[in-house]
């Protein structure tokens, strides 16, 4: 499976997709240092936040087979510059989540991300796990076998 790092501000998703993903209980969990999963790297939304911290998140990438931008649809701003993802040596995706809130705005969020290069968005919801199996779809690698795979087969 294609190792994923995602990138964002504080409280937008980020651990909770990442325990999503794992299929983990949801549980906040404040991130404090770069987290290393099997294939996951969860970074604290401070590095993206602080420009004395975010060499961290260009270093940390190297790691990684994609880039994960990911954007609240309950945000009121995004942290990525216009066209950034080129200057990204790996693969770029973008993942809206939290699109379950009432007063979110995926279509923003979609919107900022295209804005900062990403081709291929994800719209998440951690607690309804929508879109969680496409993105692990998305990362599956040839001869992966994933849980659902197993019991297709049974």
């Amino acid at each position: 499976m294609k190792k994923i790092i995602l990138f964002g501000r504080s409280e937008c998703g980020k651990t909770t997709l990442t325990q999503a993903l794992r299929g983990e209980k949801i549980s906040y969990h404040k991130t404090q240092y770069i987290n290393h999963f099997d294939v996951i790297i969860d970074t604290p939304g401070e590095y993206a936040e602080n420009r004395s911290l975010a060499s961290a998140l260009a270093l940390y990438s190297y790691e990684a087979d994609v880039v994960g931008l990911v954007i609240s649809s309950i945000e009121p701003y995004s942290l990525f510059a216009p066209n950034i993802v080129p200057c990204v040596t790996r693969e770029v995706i973008g993942i809206v989540t939290q699109i379950d809130q009432p007063e979110g705005n995926p279509k923003r969020a979609e919107e900022w991300l295209k804005l900062a290069g990403c081709e291929k968005i994800f719209y998440v919801s951690s607690y309804t796990n929508e879109g969680v199996w496409q993105i692990l779809d998305y990362l599956k690698e040839d001869g992966d076998v994933m849980p659902w795979d197993n019991e297709l087969h049974k």
